[in-house]
C-alpha cells in the first residue's frame, strides 16, 4: 500500500498542489495536515501516517521539506519507517526513492551519517563534563540540606531517631533524609 503524506504550515495555505502530486503517484490513503511544525512533535498527522505503514508499503512524501525539520529527523523518520519494514519515497527529492537500488544506498550513506554525528555529539558531551569536573563544577541537583543541617542529621539518625521523623522536622521529603545513611 502506498501512504501518502502532505503539510502546509498555516489554514490559509492550500494543500492542493501536495495532494494533487500524491493521487498522481497513486497513493491509496492521504495523510494531510495544516499546522507548524517547529518542532517534530507539531506532526500528528505524520505520526498516524508511519503508525498506519506495514511491511512492504510506501511513505510517499509529496515534498522533503514539509516532512522534515533537519537532516537528523529526516533520517530519523527514515529510519521508523524502516523498521516497519516500508520505505520511503519523495516526489520532490527523486534521489529520496528509497524503493530503488540507488535510493537504498543514499539511506545507507545517510544513516552513516547519523551515526557519525551521534558519536561526536556523545563525544563532545562526554569531554565537556570531563572538563567540567576538573573545574571542581559538581553535578546534580543542589542539596536541599546545608552542611550544618547534613550534621545534625547524621547525629539524629546515629540516635536513632526515624528518617521520616527527621524528615518533618527538616522540611524535607524521607528520601533527603535516608540519602545521608
Amino acid at each position: 500500500m502506498k501512504i501518502g503524506y502532505a503539510r502546509v504550515s498555516t489554514h490559509s495555505q492550500s494543500l492542493d498542489r501536495q495532494i494533487g502530486k500524491l493521487n498522481a503517484a497513486g497513493v491509496d490513503r492521504i495523510f494531510r495536515e495544516k499546522a507548524s511544525a517547529k518542532t517534530v512533535k507539531g506532526r500528528p498527522q505524520l505520526e498516524k501516517a508511519i503508525d498506519a505503514l506495514g511491511t512492504d508499503d510506501v511513505l510517499v512524501i509529496a515534498e522533503w521539506d514539509r516532512a522534515t525539520r533537519s537532516m537528523m529527523d529526516g533520517i530519523t523518520i527514515i529510519q521508523r519507517v524502516a523498521d516497519r519494514g516500508a520505505t520511503v519515497k519523495v516526489l520532490d527529492k527523486p534521489w529520496l526513492d528509497l524503493t530503488t537500488p540507488m535510493g537504498k544506498g543514499i539511506l545507507a550513506f545517510l544513516s552513516a551519517l547519523a551515526e557519525d554525528e551521534r558519536e561526536r555529539i556523545t563525544r563532545r558531551a562526554n569531554e565537556g563534563r570531563e572538563a567540567a569536573k576538573a573545574r571542581g563544577v559538581k553535578f546534580g541537583a543542589k542539596s536541599k540540606l546545608s552542611e550544618h543541617q547534613r550534621r545534625l542529621v547524621r547525629e539524629r539518625l546515629a540516635k536513632g531517631d526515624s528518617c521520616r521523623a527527621i524528615a518533618k522536622d527538616m522540611g524535607v521529603a524521607h528520601t533527603t533524609i535516608s540519602r545521608l545513611n
